[in-house]
């Protein structure tokens, strides 16, 4: 399935479910958030639905306050999109409920998509999901507002880490080019997104860097988080983002991995400079990503769930 095939799933339904996935970034979100406002242009019906409530840095995405979360959903009317979602799976809680729609399609840009959804899967590997969704909006010849804009930016410039990872393509910036045309305050969406950071991950910074664990030779950096650490620093998951980064950017490192402990689980976050498929490493536990970007839930001790990422990863670079 392509373009083609989405723009025809759209067309051929009026009331949608937008799905992003559990940890929300700025990639789903603003992917979700954009496509809504189009579809709205269209006369159509769409609600952004997510099983984890928005990160703060993206409260400035229009729209952002209607989506829904677990609480009170009612099942689909009729069409689900799952948007930057890697798998159903993704979709955490509300899994089940949005298994039951009628139709159900998928716009993705991660490599190890299975292609599961019943109507058709658009996966493609560019840079973001906002790529596709910018694309998408191009074919349905939907006006792009300076809020569409604003949100399909924040998707393209968060996954590619401000156009700096592996997965920025010509098109990555080509696609920035565009929106740049409808009066984005870049300054203020970088400093936003790239720059400010809450007290509270300030702290996770310091502690992850004092705790990080070298080894096969200073290739591997691997940090673990308990859930005991994140209430004493009274930190929420959103603070954990881009930990891992700073872990790979020391300068021996091809793989860094960072453990969090939550609710019961461990979820795991690897990332890789140039030979490690951490993907691959991710699929071994039901996960996946990107070849240089992924991650899975380990349902498992902290400590234990650290030896097990460990081996897999060392075997990896082996």
């Amino acid at each position: 399935m392509n373009l083609s095939g989405a723009v025809s799933f759209i067309q051929s339904h009026q009331t949608f479910y937008l799905a992003a996935h559990q940890s929300p970034d700025g990639d789903t979100l603003g992917s979700c958030l954009a496509l809504r406002a189009a579809l709205l242009l269209m006369g159509k019906e769409a609600t952004v639905v997510c099983p984890d409530p928005a990160p703060k840095n993206l409260s400035f995405l229009e729209g952002v306050d209607t989506v829904t979360d677990t609480d009170g959903i009612e099942p689909p009317k009729e069409a689900v999109i799952y948007v930057d979602c890697a798998d159903h799976k993704r979709t955490g809680a509300l899994q089940s409920i949005l298994e039951s729609a009628p139709y159900q399609f998928c716009i993705d840009h991660h490599g190890t998509n299975p292609r599961e959804s019943r109507d058709g899967d658009w996966v493609e590997e560019v840079g973001a999901t906002g790529e596709l969704i910018l694309r998408l909006l191009e074919a349905l010849h939907v006006p792009i507002t300076h809020g569409i804009a604003t949100a399909l930016y924040t998707a393209i410039a968060t996954d590619t880490g401000n156009f700096s990872y592996s997965n920025t393509s010509a098109d990555s910036f080509f696609a920035a080019a565009k929106l740049m045309a409808y009066d984005i305050n870049l300054p203020e969406l970088n400093r936003i997104l790239f720059r400010e950071m809450p007290l509270a991950k300030a702290k996770l910074i310091a502690y992850v860097l004092g705790e990080m664990e070298l080894s096969t030779d200073g290739r591997l950096n691997i940090a673990a988080i308990s859930q005991t650490v994140m209430e004493s620093f009274h930190a929420t998951k959103e603070d954990c983002e881009g930990l891992i980064d700073d872990m790979r950017d020391v300068d021996t490192v091809e793989a860094a991995c960072i453990l969090k402990e939550s609710d019961g689980c461990v979820r795991v976050s690897m990332r890789s400079k140039r030979s490690c498929d951490v993907a691959a490493v991710a699929k071994q536990f039901g996960g996946g990503g990107h070849l240089r970007a992924a991650g899975c839930t380990l349902y498992l001790p902290l400590d234990e769930a650290k030896r097990v990422m460990r081996d897999a990863l060392t075997e990896a670079l082996a």
